[in-house]
């Protein structure tokens, strides 16, 4: 069986650069480690991430609410404030298999009954576009769900251990993304922790400067691309055609220099 997060469009992929990910990421480098700037940056990222997945608060309120202490109704801010617990879990921990789940269990503190956190899915899983309603494609199966987790983390585990350039960490950072959203293993919260994964994929390789990566605000200022370059590999788990990841692959990237 050939590897879930596989290098085999690595060329490919880095033949259509069109930036100094080394370069762009020393400029991130230089932004100064200080608690505030944990906490605006994370504020972003978690409202941001929360947004495409349909929460209602703004970004700009949910960072007022974190740094000022701004109150809103609890149904606004309860399951960002979940997410945003999660991103400082990942920011104190290592990223394991069991830290991982323990992840999610914060992240689905209002999403799923106790039962259901930092536990695989019991049931199938059509995946829904939060936008339009509509199915993007089918999870994978059940009876796989177990076998290719366990596979996925493996190698998570291996590209942990091995030393790789900056641009390469991009690369596999978004590779790890793309196939947890398609594996989807978890009954709800899999969106918000497929773009936690690769934050912490990212600070694992290249240390607490990456939490400042504006990756989940790129995605959600291009929602509708992000949603499609998901949705080209194809419908079924077992029938996608990585070929087609490219598009998403690049995503990334393109966070380092989208405001400047």
């Amino acid at each position: 069986m050939g590897k879930l997060i596989t290098s085999r469009y690595l060329k490919t992929w880095k033949s259509l650069l069109d930036l100094d990910i080394q370069d762009e990421f020393s400029e991130v480098e230089q932004i100064r480690l200080e608690p505030h700037s944990f906490t605006f940056y994370t504020s972003v990222s978690v409202m941001s991430s929360s947004k495409i997945e349909g929460e209602q608060l703004e970004v700009d309120s949910f960072v007022k609410h974190k740094l000022l202490q701004i109150e809103y109704l609890p149904e606004l801010t309860e399951k960002p404030n979940d997410l945003y617990n999660a991103y400082l879990f990942a920011q104190d921990y290592p990223l394991t298999y069991a830290n991982f789940l323990e992840a999610h269990k914060l992240i689905s503190a209002h999403l799923l009954p106790e039962r259901l956190r930092g536990t695989l899915r019991k049931t199938e899983m059509l995946v829904m576009e939060h936008k339009t309603g509509r199915i993007q494609y089918e999870a994978a199966p059940l009876g796989l769900i177990e076998k290719e987790f366990e596979a996925f983390w493996t190698e998570i585990d291996e590209l942990l251990q091995e030393p790789m350039p900056v641009e390469e960490v991009f690369y596999y950072a978004s590779f790890i993304h793309l196939v947890f959203v398609n594996i989807h293993p978890f009954s709800d919260g899999n969106g918000r922790l497929a773009r936690l994964l690769e934050k912490w994929f990212l600070a694992e390789k290249l240390g607490r400067s990456a939490w400042f990566i504006q990756s989940e605000k790129y995605y959600y200022k291009n929602v509708n691309t992000y949603y499609k370059n998901l949705a080209r590999l194809g419908i079924y788990y077992e029938g996608l055609d990585y070929e087609k990841s490219i598009p998403f692959l690049l995503m990334l990237q393109e966070a380092l220099i989208f405001e400047k």
